[in-house]
This record gives structure tokens, C-alpha cells and sequence, in this order.
């Protein structure tokens, strides 16, 4: 009898996303329901949206108002903490280099983890993510070497994978974040996770 196939899901984030920490948040338990392997993709939103000419959707007013109110609706859903920052929007360079370095050299159990730390900085505790000390102390809480870590960020190979990352999800489609790929399919956003695991259940049979 044939072993059903490990389904693997990429999950390509920017702590920079309040859609994608809130997907963040629902990662394992996706992964406990189908059991599916989640690679964490750690790239740049930011350089996303310049190099397609796209714009962060908060900074539309109407759209922004109505986002306010779906977030807190989809926190409230998720049972998890939601604040909006006091900064937005942020520049996660830094912290996005800290996460590819990071799932170089250690995988991505170790990368969600760091990710987890980070999302919460921002989007709960309305910390500043370019702070060099709140990176280090996000890392060093995550069991990591913070300051080598961060030391990292300056590192060529490692701005060159972020940098490599980005344009991955460009020549994939992506045009935001979260962007899953399950197979050869995206998918776009955290009201897409039920046909992200509808996806990944597909893969098993």
C-alpha cells in the first residue's frame, strides 16, 4: 500500500503585514490538521509592491477605515492579541534579513519561531522594528544569538536572499502578503487558509 504524500505548504511573509501576522498565528494548527510541512519564506513587501507598482491597501483611506474593523473582526475570530502600530508603515529590512539568515542556518521550525517574536513586537506590542535592540531582544527571547544575528543583516549572502526571495514571489505571481503556495497554486491572503487546507488535503490523497 502506498504511503500518503507529505503535503508541503510555502508561506511567504513580511512582518510588516497585519493579514500575515494574523495567518502567522494559524500556521500550526494547519499544519497539525493535514500534516503538512510549512516552509517559512521570509521576503520584502515592500520591495514587492515597488518593483509591481503596487501600494500598501492601509494607506487608502476608505479601504484603511474598512481594515481597521476587519482585523480586529479576524483577531477576535483567531482568539489572539491585535494592536494597531503607532508606526505603519515599517520598514522590515532588517528584521525580514534576520529571518533569512536565521532559516539558513537553523530551518524553518526555527524561522517561525523568530517570526512569532517578531509579528507579536509589532502588532501587539507596538515596538519598532528597525530598533536594533528590540530585533536582538525579539531573537535572544526566541533561544537565538541576537546580537550575532543581527550582526548578520549586514552579511552580502544574506541581503542577496532576501533580495533573491522577493523576486521569487514576483516571478511566482505574488503581488502581496500572505502569498501560500500549495503545489503549483497561490493563493492570497489569510481568508484563504480553508482552500489552502482543502489544498493540502487534496495532496494527500
Amino acid at each position: 500500500m502506498t504511503e500518503p504524500r507529505s503535503p508541503r505548504v510555502e508561506f511567504f511573509f513580511d512582518t510588516s503585514s497585519p493579514y500575515t501576522y494574523l495567518a502567522s498565528t494559524q500556521m500550526a494548527g494547519l499544519a497539525e490538521r493535514t500534516g503538512a510541512t510549512v516552509e517559512w519564506r521570509p521576503f520584502l513587501l515592500g520591495g514587492l509592491f515597488q518593483s509591481i507598482g503596487n501600494q500598501a491597501p492601509a494607506t487608502l483611506a476608505a479601504r484603511g477605515r474598512y481594515m481597521a474593523r476587519d482585523l480586529q473582526r479576524w483577531a477576535r475570530r483567531y482568539g489572539v492579541p491585535f494592536n494597531w502600530p503607532s508606526r505603519f508603515p515599517m520598514n522590515t529590512i532588517p528584521a525580514q534579513r534576520m529571518l533569512v539568515a536565521l532559516r539558513e542556518a537553523e530551518g524553518d521550525a526555527a524561522c517561525a519561531s523568530l517570526a512569532a517574536r517578531l509579528f507579536t513586537a509589532y502588532w501587539v506590542d507596538d515596538a519598532d522594528l528597525k530598533d536594533p535592540a528590540v530585533l536582538t531582544a525579539a531573537a535572544t527571547g526566541a533561544g537565538f544569538d541576537g546580537a550575532a544575528l543581527l550582526e548578520r543583516t549586514q552579511d552580502p549572502a544574506v541581503k542577496e536572499g532576501l533580495k533573491a526571495a522577493t523576486a521569487e514571489a514576483e516571478q511566482r505571481g505574488a503581488f502581496g502578503a500572505p502569498t501560500f503556495y500549495v503545489g503549483g497554486e497561490m493563493f492570497f491572503g489569510n481568508d484563504r487558509l480553508l482552500l489552502v487546507e482543502d489544498a493540502l488535503m487534496e495532496t494527500r490523497a
